[in-house]
Order: C-alpha cells, then structure tokens, then sequence
C-alpha cells in the first residue's frame, strides 16, 4: 500500500471515529442550533424563534433517545441547550458539561414555546438539518449541516453567507474549513485494504485506536453501577441471566456492550467514541472484539490490529450505505466485530471474508425504528449473530452465493448489503415514520 494512501486512510479515521455525548441525531441537531446561535452572539439580541425543518432520518432517530444529563427525551431540550450553550467548536460533544443555570434556561426556552419543528418538504438528503434562529433585534441566522453529523454546508445571517462549502461537499469539507489536521480526502475502500491497512500498518500509527476502547469501556462500566434504559447488560450478568445464558466468553462480550447502549440511549452522561456519525456503531464496532481480546489473554498488538480492523471494515460498509438508512447500524458494526474477532480467533483472511458473508446472510434487512432505549436488543442481537459467524467461518463454514443475497465476492456482499439498505427500504423508511408518528391517531 503507497505511503500517501496509507496516511490518508488514517486521517480519515480520524475523521470517522469521534467522541460524542449523546445520540448522535440530536447532538447534530444541537450543534446546528448552536451554530445559528453563536452567530447571533454579538449582536446580543435574546433569542426569539428557533425553526427546525429535518429530513425524516434525523425525526425518526431524535424521537425516542435520552438526552445526556437532562432526564429527558427527544428534541426540544436539545435544540434549547444548543442554543444556550451556543459552542459549536465542541463538535458532537457540544451537550457535554452545561451547567443548571443553563438548564434551566433551555427548559424556559422549551415552555414558552419558542422551538418549532418541521418535516423538511422535497427532495434531501437522508442527513439535513437546517435550523433557523430570530433574535428581538431583528437579526436571523440561519445553519444546514448536511450529509455528516458535524459537516456545516452553510451559515447565513441577515442574509450574507458566512460560510459554504460546495454542492458536492463530502464529510471533510467543515473541518478543512476550520483547517483540521485530520482532514483529506474520502478513500473509497475495499475489503483488501481494510486488512491490509489493519493487519500490516506499524503498530505505533494505529495504536490511537485504543482510545475508542478505553471511553467505550467506561460507558459499559458506568452502566453496569447504575440501572439504565432496559438493563440488557445487567440482566445477562443477573442471577437469572447466568442461570439460563451462563458465564461465558460470549455473555461477557455480550453484556459488555450492550451495557454501554443501555446508558447511552438512556441519556446517562457518558461520552463514546463514535464510528461513521453512531455511537452505538462505535461501541459495537469495539467492545465485542476488546472483551474477547481481554478475555483471552491476546497480545497488545493483536488486541490493536483487531480493534482497527473492526472499526476501519464499519467505516468501509457505511461508506457504501450512508449516514442513515432504514437498516439498522447494528448490522453494519456487528459486521466489523466479527472481523475483529475472527482475527483474534487465529482466522485467515478468507475466514475474516467468511464470517463477512455470515453477517450478511443472516441480519440484512433488520430495520432502524429510531434511536431509543430497546436499541440496546438490537445491539445484542447483531453482537449475538458476530460470535456465531465467526465461529462457523473458523470451522470454514459459510453461508455461499447459492444462499441470498450473498455472493462469491466478499465486496459484492457488502454492496447487496448496503444496496437493500439504501435503496430497497426506503419505502419500508418512510412508512416506519408514519407509524412512530401517528401511534395515537
């Protein structure tokens, strides 16, 4: 692999795996309002109005989620605190650490009435959130992040653009404009250069993966001290848990990670590190193959080559998917931890292919009904389904292109994969919707 490549494949990374405080629906459309609002500070006006128009992929995942530290659900006390905290350079952690005076404040905001939110009307992207603020002096401003969580498209106040970046903008034009260090541009990967990247990279320049491990081990620790959303973690550590499921290898992973769901959909104040714009992709993409490589004694390079392989093959499928679909991320990320422990397993790379093929030929077509406490179930089952397709593909068993949607070549997999998901469902999108907001016609 070319030097050049190789460093652009790790800004990109950087790019795609981030912390974030909350769901990353409503942390976006938080960092939008934050966006307008900063850009109203000087004038020193009080915030009057706050229009939100959304595409129905942010509506669908920002309904049902906990919102960090609030006690409270879904959009409206997001936006408020976006716009009191007003510090978009916080990125996805921008609803980290606000204090009660702010909360109090939001809450205000939210009572009297100023937050109205809208179904953006015609055709845009799955990501759109375009957020308008007026203040009691006149001024407007108005900010659309677009295609990724944290990408600014534009900011518009009193009708002067303030920022833009082009109509083909990908995922690094906000942060080249901010001249990120991470930024470069969007390698299109295949499933060769992801193990190749993964297995053969010097140690020391993928070692930051790490990092995604030890704050996503922290979540799954806070959660199990506490009792959050529907408790999956701690029940498959209960009484009755071990009694039925046992203590395991896989129980441990398995509660592990869904553990770090549980809180996190259930809005505890706990910072992951995220993957392609999810956190639950992010933890799944990591704690399944940090658990097992914990478990069993692997060594740290193992455990580090392992982690990135998982990570960097999730950046690769949602590549080809897109931010949000109407397949849920699970399927994606469960996918890489089951590279990541077939790797840990002593698998070849056809076995890593193989235990590929598994996922697809089993969770294509789980859908996404939002963000929201029960995700932690699905987080289980597509971890669940990783421990059991790696396993056959170490026995070289594998699910063949007689079967499904499943094809002899592992990148083809991925593309009938993703191409259900982004295309096949989006009629199977827009009716999940309709039900999540019409349950009580």
């Amino acid at each position: 692999m070319e030097r050049q490549l190789q460093l652009d494949i790790i800004k990109m990374i950087h790019r795609e795996v981030l912390p974030a405080t909350g769901c990353t629906e409503p942390v976006a459309v938080a960092l939008t309002t934050a966006h307008a609002a900063h850009a109203l500070i000087p004038f020193g006006g009080e915030i009057q109005s706050i229009r939100l128009d959304l595409s129905a992929n942010i509506l669908k995942n920002a309904m049902g989620v906990g919102i960090p530290g609030t006690g409270m659900i879904g959009l409206p006390i997001a936006v408020a605190l976006g716009a009191v905290i007003a510090a978009p350079e916080k990125g996805l952690t921008v609803l980290d650490h606000f204090d009660g005076g702010q909360f109090e404040q939001a809450k205000t905001m939210m009572n009297n009435g100023l937050i109205d939110i809208q179904l953006k009307q015609g055709n845009v992207d799955k990501l759109y959130i375009e957020v308008t603020i007026a203040d009691s002096l006149g001024h407007t401003a108005v900010a659309i992040i677009e295609k990724a969580h944290t990408a600014l498209k534009s900011l518009v106040v009193d009708g002067v653009e303030q920022i833009k970046s082009g109509e083909d903008s990908n995922i690094s034009k906000a942060t080249e404009l901010c001249n990120d260090p991470y930024a470069g541009p969007e390698v299109l990967l295949t499933f060769d250069m992801v193990y190749e990247f993964a297995t053969e990279m010097p140690l020391s320049e993928i070692d930051f993966i790490t990092e995604a491990a030890t704050l996503n081990s922290n979540a799954a620790n806070y959660s199990l001290q506490g009792d959050y959303g529907h408790g999956v973690g701690r029940m498959i550590r209960s009484e009755l848990g071990r009694k039925y499921l046992g203590d395991t290898t896989f129980t441990r992973l398995l509660s592990y990670t869904s553990a770090a769901c549980d809180a996190r959909m259930d809005g505890a104040p706990v910072t992951v590190m995220s993957n392609s714009g999810s956190g639950n992709q992010g933890i799944t993409a990591t704690l399944p193959v940090l658990s097992f490589a914990e478990d069993q004694k692997v060594s740290e390079e193992q455990k580090i080559r392992a982690l990135m392989l998982s990570n960097l093959m999730v950046i690769y499928i949602k590549q080809k998917l897109g931010r949000l679909s109407a397949l849920c991320g699970c399927v994606v990320a469960s996918t890489g931890s089951a590279s990541g422990i077939t790797y840990l397993m002593g698998g070849s790379k056809e076995q890593i292919g193989y235990a590929i093929k598994n996922m697809v030929g089993n969770l294509t077509g789980m859908i996404c009904d939002g963000a929201k406490p029960s995700c932690s179930l699905k987080v289980s089952s597509g971890v669940s389904s990783a421990m059991l397709s790696s396993i056959l593909a170490m026995e070289q068993k594998v699910v063949t292109s007689n079967e499904g949607v499943v094809d002899d070549d592992i990148d083809k997999s991925i593309d009938n994969l993703t191409s259900i998901g982004r295309d096949a469902m989006q009629e199977t999108d827009r009716h999940v919707l309709h039900i999540m907001t019409h349950k009580r016609d």
